[in-house]
């Protein structure tokens, strides 16, 4: 499966396991979504389960808020990452704080998926990585995942879960393992061993993350397209890079972060959002504060640009494989 098939296959097995769980959002019915991601979903369960919405993102988490609290198990698409500020009030203030203003009486058991990062020509409005905001919020879990085998598991676990998650898709991802050279032809997930997807239930569960490459010189920790990226900087620099695919951000497995760099002494952050208040500044100071003793050299953060996302300079913004090699050698040097 590549991903769009690996995420429908996610909410067709819960569909299909509970009643209660419905899918809704813009375009998600008939059309299938933007990115076909639901394709097929209502006519398989009808319209009462999946439907359409209109352009109004508050209106559709508020919704979902109201149906989780009356025992649904919503799945919320939002077109795109970018569209989602809207909902953030109805996110932050409702649904991340229902269980812990009612004491437990109320859950909020809500997925958000929505499309994320850039990589295809979309734009400062098609291109964010919004995941930093949510992560300061109590009460929401954010997940990314970086492959068709990941996505299936986590989104399973996310609509399993009794409190409102956060689930950010790279959409560069959906159709295969993009390591950052546009110039070169798309690799397929079905090249891919994370492109077996099994057709059945399972999880991934949530906090947990994955070492995809096992090194001794330096840790690299990841998420979401930026794995792909540290891949191929790390054959190219041909340092011995261990690499971290952090998989759930909130939850975040520290665990295995102070592991790696315990036995590695450096560690380079990578995330395709902006710099400044990025995700990579909590891990920063997460390393910096768990590992202090074992760093042999500063902490490097290779990210985008405190800029929007340009259309024309695509190429630039993006954190390319050279520019992350170059922070890996950074790494090294100090």
């Amino acid at each position: 499966m590549n991903m769009v098939q690996a995420l429908n296959s996610a909410m067709d097995v819960m569909m299909a396991r509970d009643d209660n769980v419905v899918v809704f959002g813009e375009d998600v019915g008939y059309f299938g979504g933007v990115f076909r991601c639901t394709e097929g979903l209502q006519r398989k369960y009808g319209r009462d389960r999946v439907f359409d919405t209109p352009i109004a993102e508050a209106g559709i988490l508020a919704t979902a808020v109201g149906m989780g609290v009356y025992g649904l198990r919503p799945i919320v698409e939002i077109q795109f990452a970018d569209y989602i500020y809207p909902a953030t009030d109805q996110l932050v203030s409702t649904a991340a704080r229902l269980r812990y203003r009612s004491a437990g009486e109320f859950t909020a058991p809500i997925t958000v998926r929505a499309p994320c990062g850039g990589g295809i020509f979309g734009g400062q409005t098609h291109s964010q990585s919004p995941e930093a905001i949510f992560t300061h919020v109590c009460g929401l879990k954010t997940v990314i995942p970086s492959n068709p085998y990941d996505a299936k598991g986590l989104l399973i676990s996310a609509i399993e879960d009794d409190d409102p998650v956060i689930f950010l898709e790279p959409k560069r991802l959906y159709n295969g393992p993009f390591d950052g050279h546009h110039e070169r032809p798309v690799t397929p997930w079905s090249e891919h061993e994370a492109g077996e997807v099994p057709d059945g239930h399972y999880t991934v569960p949530l906090g947990r993350a994955s070492v995809v490459r096992e090194g001794e010189d330096v840790t690299v920790l990841a998420y979401g397209t930026m794995v792909h990226v540290a891949l191929a900087a790390a054959t190219e620099a041909e340092l011995d890079a261990e690499i971290i695919d952090l998989r759930t951000l909130v939850p975040v497995d520290i665990d295995t972060i102070v592991a790696s760099v315990t036995k590695t002494g450096r560690c380079v952050i990578v995330h395709e959002a902006t710099r400044t208040s990025g995700f990579g500044a909590e891990l920063s100071a997460l390393v910096q504060e768990n590992c202090f003793h074992s760093l042999e050299s500063p902490i490097a953060r290779v990210t985008g640009w405190d800029t929007p996302y340009p259309h024309s300079l695509e190429w630039d913004y993006f954190p390319g494989p050279k520019r992350v090699a170059e922070g890996l050698r950074r790494a090294m040097e100090d």
